[in-house]
């Protein structure tokens, strides 16, 4: 598609017989898959790519794009990049989509570029919109509990996004259980409910099983994982050692060499064995598996390229497990 060339959107985009899930017990629905634009989304990445990834994900139902004040390489250019795309793509869809940003990770130097103050935290998003060009975000996140500041500030400056019209919404990340309790509360009685919690989970990681979606779900709280495959351990990659162009190839990011060990590539072949048998990718199956929990309403997907992307639309093909299943990929998380 050339640059004149107006982007039409494919008329049977919401033809998914997944469809949507209600967001905890708000009104809002999410689609099953969300696009994150943690990684390949910067300056530093290929854009025509990352404008292809965008229209193929609306075009495939994928209604909710998740970013931060920090993503992309530098900090705030998948914000930036997200803005022009929207501008010159989807500006008439604006009301057909879920955007979602945060802040709470360092992202400008000095005292206020960091944590949970009511200072950053709408310093950020002000931010956020400009680089986005959009007068309100649906979803803004906490990124992270902050020790250092009270959690009344942080909860009161999320309250006040809301009732400014900056948000629709608000939402927490990574808060440890008795904080996530407390923020909740807060939240409720400052008349701005929590809309979601968006925490690590995947086979591999299945804490938030525990307290985090039993809490989430007495709140009428929403959940959304993020690394559902586990920064790409959970999909056939690694099944020969590491790649030369994978993540846990570079020196940087979280992924590392050494947390391949044989021990972990051998559970990675036995899942792939029970993927293949179902017909599925491994990160087809990672994927699918997310949602035999009923309070999982949605996993962000972190993608490279529109093949991949499609790998994983793909998963929502076949979602049922068979108890025995279920065990078995449970034994190897």
């Amino acid at each position: 598609m050339s640059h004149s060339e107006k982007y039409t959107p494919n008329p049977d985009r919401y033809n998914n017989s997944e469809g949507f899930q209600h967001c905890g017990k708000s009104g809002l629905k999410l689609p099953r898959l969300s696009l994150g634009l943690w990684h390949n989304f910067g300056d530093v990445d290929d854009k025509e790519e990352a404008v292809k990834m965008l229209k193929h994900a609306f075009d495939n139902g994928i209604t909710h794009f998740d970013l931060a004040n920090n993503y992309g390489t530098p900090f705030g250019s998948a914000e930036k990049n997200f803005g022009k795309t929207l501008k010159e793509n989807f500006a008439p869809y604006r009301d057909e989509l879920i955007i979602s940003t945060k802040a709470g990770h360092d992202m400008w130097p000095g005292p206020y570029g960091d944590g949970g103050s009511r200072k950053y935290l709408i310093a950020s998003l002000e931010q956020s919109l400009k680089r986005m060009k959009l007068d309100y975000v649906d979803v803004f996140y906490s990124h992270r509990y902050d020790p250092n500041t009270p959690i009344e500030e942080t909860m009161g400056a999320l309250s006040h996004m809301v009732k400014q019209g900056k948000a629709l919404y608000v939402g927490i990340s990574k808060y440890p259980e008795d904080k996530a309790r407390e923020a909740y509360r807060i939240l409720k009685e400052n008349g701005t409910p929590c809309l979601i919690f968006q925490g690590r989970y995947s086979i591999f990681s299945r804490e938030i099983e525990q307290e985090v979606l039993p809490l989430a779900k007495e709140n009428g709280v929403g959940f959304i994982g993020f690394s559902p495959l586990a920064q790409g351990l959970l999909s056939d990659k690694y099944l020969n050692g590491i790649p030369e162009n994978s993540r846990a190839a570079h020196s940087y990011g979280f992924l590392q060499a050494n947390q391949i060990t044989t021990e972990v590539v051998s559970r990675i072949i036995k899942l792939n064995d029970i993927a293949l048998q179902r017909s599925q990718t491994l990160a087809q199956m990672a994927l699918a598996w997310c949602f035999h929990q009923p309070d999982v309403n949605s996993v962000i997907i972190g993608t490279s390229s529109v093949k991949q992307l499609q790998d994983n639309i793909n998963a929502l093909k076949n979602l049922s497990f068979t108890d025995e299943e279920l065990w078995r990929i449970g034994e190897l998380g």
